[in-house]
């Protein structure tokens, strides 16, 4: 999966395969989490918000199923 860096306090990169509808998130501490399920448009708009990690928590945590990688 192909990341792409990202500005954010608290998130370095963000990734997407559009096969599973995997999101992964790399956190800026170290962690990882894959986010399953998730459509394309979403995956669009977190890479296009002015906040990523206000996307993030309004839109994704709580919505989807998802895993520590």
């Amino acid at each position: 999966m192909e990341k792409v860096s990202v500005t954010s306090s608290n998130v370095e990169s963000i990734g997407y395969d559009k096969d599973s509808q995997t999101l992964e998130i790399e956190f800026k501490n170290g962690t990882t989490y894959q986010y399953f399920d998730v459509p394309e448009n979403v995956y669009n708009e977190l890479e296009q918000a002015d906040s990523v990690g206000g996307y993030l928590a309004s839109r994704i945590k709580g919505t989807y199923r998802y895993s520590r990688a």
